[in-house]
């Protein structure tokens, strides 16, 4: 079988893929294989989030919730994001904002999106957002590892021509140009930071909300230099300005900044009780338990700091009034035998 448009080559690698599709027909239903990989993050994702809210002390049931409006509002703010820095693809049709198969979500919008329902659903059901803000982030992680492969079956977000020793190939009617694989570079780079902060979250987190800080500031670092690359950013306004690349500088210059400030004073609300203990949080809630645990002798000692002085001159009252009976009694006892 010889070279067709849906070929996909990485020479160097020795890897030739003949047929390379966006779609795969079942029962007569076309589905996307972009919505396939995006499932399946999105599955990932779900049981890693149960897994971890059970170990440290946040309900199943609640962070299901959690899950489920963050995905929700996540797609929402996608691809509303896309929607407003491409608006002279829709401003003529605008039902064609809602033709979510053709493509067109912003991580950036998904992750602003997510982080807004997040914080709604924990004022809700009066959970503590940070530790749940991290356990979320570490669930965006995966998603955006499974998901990038997506863009390799569109045949899209990839970067500009050229000849490093990685290169990605792609059939045209007039040839094969070869890219950076861009939505390769942002998986492994996802992948490696997924690897570094799951080490963290289990033995050097030291606050609530580390790993999501941590996260914006990871994702910041690569994301800027993979946003470089592309070929289809989306632009600021007229300018030259990338509107990722911009975000991406912005979210890793105030994570350092927050970290190098944050790890050198703590605040109490964010603090953990135990900091090399992978399951703090349980130990935090068990510390301020056995503080407020006060025995009631305590507190009436407390509250009545008087009361044992007071009780110990009534006793020595009733001593003397007992040493002052004997005496009268021996007087008396005295004057009758004369």
């Amino acid at each position: 079988m010889g070279i067709s448009d849906k070929t996909i080559l990485f020479p160097n690698l020795h890897i030739t893929l003949l047929n390379v599709g966006k779609n795969i027909n079942i029962g007569g239903f076309t589905i996307a294989y972009y919505g396939i990989i995006i499932a399946i993050g999105m599955i990932l994702a779900m049981f890693l989030i149960l897994h971890e809210a059970k170990r440290v002390g946040i309900k199943q049931d609640d962070m299901m919730d959690v899950f489920l409006f963050a995905i929700i509002f996540g797609v929402a703010g996608a691809r509303l994001y896309y929607v407003i820095f491409s608006w002279d693809l829709y401003k003529d049709n605008l039902i064609s904002i809602l033709y979510l198969r053709e493509g067109g979500l912003a991580i950036y919008g998904g992750v602003i999106g997510g982080v807004l329902a997040i914080l709604g659903v924990c004022i809700k059901k009066k959970l503590n957002f940070w530790k749940v803000i991290d356990l979320a982030a570490m669930g965006v992680l995966v998603g955006q590892i499974c998901g990038r492969w997506g863009n390799f079956f569109n045949r899209e977000a990839y970067g500009a021509e050229t000849d490093v020793f990685c290169r990605m190939g792609l059939h045209y009617p007039g040839g094969t140009i070869y890219v950076h694989p861009t939505f390769l570079y942002e998986s492994l780079w996802n992948l490696l930071g997924f690897v570094i902060l799951h080490f963290v979250s289990k033995k050097h987190r030291r606050f609530k909300g580390q790993i999501f800080v941590s996260y914006l500031g990871w994702y910041g670092l690569g994301r800027y230099f993979i946003e470089s690359l592309r070929t289809d950013s989306l632009y600021l306004g007229s300018t030259d300005i990338r509107v990722s690349q911009l975000l991406a500088a912005v979210c890793f210059g105030v994570s350092v900044i927050f970290l190098l400030a944050t790890l050198r004073s703590i605040p109490q609300k964010l603090r953990l009780a135990v900091a090399q203990d992978p399951d703090a949080d349980a130990a935090e809630t068990d510390v301020t338990e056995e503080q407020d645990a006060v025995s009631p002798a305590a507190e009436t000692a407390e509250e009545d700091p008087g009361s044992t002085e007071e009780n110990a001159d009534d006793s020595a009252d009733e001593d003397k009034d007992n040493e002052t009976d004997k005496e009268d009694g021996n007087e008396h006892q005295e004057t009758g035998s004369q």
